[in-house]
């Protein structure tokens, strides 16, 4: 949503969703959430991104975070808020446009969230052609 705001023109956000999400076992990833509480992360030991350079993702696996969220230690979420709020996406919004590659940055982020560009928000896709931005 963020994405597409921005190239509508938004250029303010008031945004609790990187704490509010981590609350509920959500971590914030270029390609989208991993909702940490799935079991398939139960052995997973890599880090929640491996381009992170968060402590929690420095620190500690997703199969170690997933087992913090299945106890009653609140440890998780707040290694989650830690995560969620180093996770800069607008940061990435910025020097794109800095750097006057805004829509490629679009269509690689849309790319990377939905893979295949039929599967993106049919508001989404209508929203970015209406400013000139196609992602397929």
């Amino acid at each position: 949503d963020l994405v597409v705001c921005v190239a509508l023109g938004c250029d303010m956000f008031d945004c609790v969703f990187p704490t509010r999400t981590a609350r509920f076992g959500s971590a914030l990833v270029p390609t989208g959430n991993l909702q940490l509480r799935k079991k398939v992360f139960e052995k997973d030991f890599g880090p929640i991104d491996p381009e992170c350079t968060c402590p929690t993702c420095q620190k500690h696996s997703r199969a170690f975070l997933h087992a913090l969220l299945h106890s009653d230690n609140t440890a998780a979420l707040h290694h989650l808020t830690v995560h969620n709020i180093a996770y800069q996406l607008m940061s990435a919004v910025r020097t794109s446009i800095v750097e006057k590659r805004f829509p490629d940055f679009v269509r690689d982020f849309m790319g990377a969230m939905y893979g295949d560009p039929t599967l993106c928000p049919t508001w989404a896709t209508d929203a970015l052609a209406s400013v000139g931005i196609t992602l397929g």
